[in-house]
């Protein structure tokens, strides 16, 4: 017997995209929270421990006011997993846009998205970027991402010789943070994408940002090298906004998927203490 298919209006696409998007731009959730304050504790140097405590009380000024947290509201970036037993009646792709601008423009978040070239901005913080992936089901999960690009700019991505190994990627993580320095606005979390291809291991790192702080790395050996690259940065001293400290990176967070035998490419996606995401199953 074939499979009933489930219909999800393009509306209500909009609706949940509108809701997401209002609550991320506002302040990162509980858990940057928690993380910035387990850095606090931990953090030996006055003036990084004062930045810290800045950082925290403009996360509470913004929830309590409903008020973006920082300037930078980002490219909205929504990841779409749309379950292979669901038909969208209506124009998906119109649906997510028109959530994007409704949601920028009520939350009074500002324009950021312009032509590349002439440097003619959209006005509306359009067009979003969308990623889509068929998976299993009859439901639709949404997850959002108001990138700021103060720390997209500091993202590199290399393609490593395969004998490089482990503590060549290690080693290109470290730089690329040694290398950005106070540029993204740190403490940050580092999404890293290990293996695929050139355009496939950029968008894991991306990814890898959407994984929630407090859920440990299911593979020992990523969960390691998550811990040893995070420790190896903070270890260098920059501290927060790069003003020197212990409380550089908050967390790393590593992705990775199969590759060809002649490659071994790494990507960092850096964000500063903004990670600001949201999610929904429709």
């Amino acid at each position: 017997m074939a499979k009933e298919i489930r219909n999800i209006s393009a509306q209500a696409v909009e609706q949940e995209i509108y809701r997401l998007f209002r609550e991320a731009c506002v302040a990162p959730g509980a858990e940057i929270d928690k993380a910035l304050e387990d850095a606090l504790a931990a953090e030996r140097t006055p003036h990084a421990r004062e930045i810290l405590e800045q950082l925290l009380r403009n996360n509470r000024k913004a929830r309590s006011e409903g008020i973006p947290a920082c300037q930078d509201t980002g490219i909205a970036v929504v990841f779409l997993e749309i379950g292979q037993d669901v038909h969208i009646e209506g124009s998906l792709h119109e649906a997510v846009q028109e959530g994007v601008r409704r949601a920028y423009e009520d939350g009074f978040c500002r324009a950021s998205v312009l032509d590349p070239l002439s440097r003619q901005n959209t006005g509306n913080n359009l067009p979003a970027v969308i990623h889509t992936e068929i998976v299993p089901g009859d439901q639709v999960r949404i997850r959002v991402l108001p990138k700021g690009f103060g720390s997209e700019n500091m993202s590199r991505l290399g393609m490593l010789k395969p004998a490089q190994g482990r503590e060549g990627v290690e080693d290109f993580v470290v730089e690329s943070a040694r290398l950005a320095g106070g540029s993204p606005c740190p403490p940050v979390v580092l999404g890293v994408g290990i293996g695929g291809t050139f355009d496939s291991c950029a968008l894991l790192a991306k990814k890898a940002l959407l994984r929630p702080l407090t859920e440990p790395n299911p593979d020992k050996e990523l969960r390691e090298m998550e811990e040893e690259i995070r420790d190896r940065t903070n270890a260098l001293g920059m501290g927060p906004m790069g003003m020197g400290g212990d409380s550089y990176c908050l967390k790393v967070q590593i992705e990775k998927e199969p590759t060809h035998i002649a490659g071994l490419p790494v990507a960092v996606n850096f964000c500063c203490h903004m990670l600001r995401t949201s999610e929904a199953l429709l």
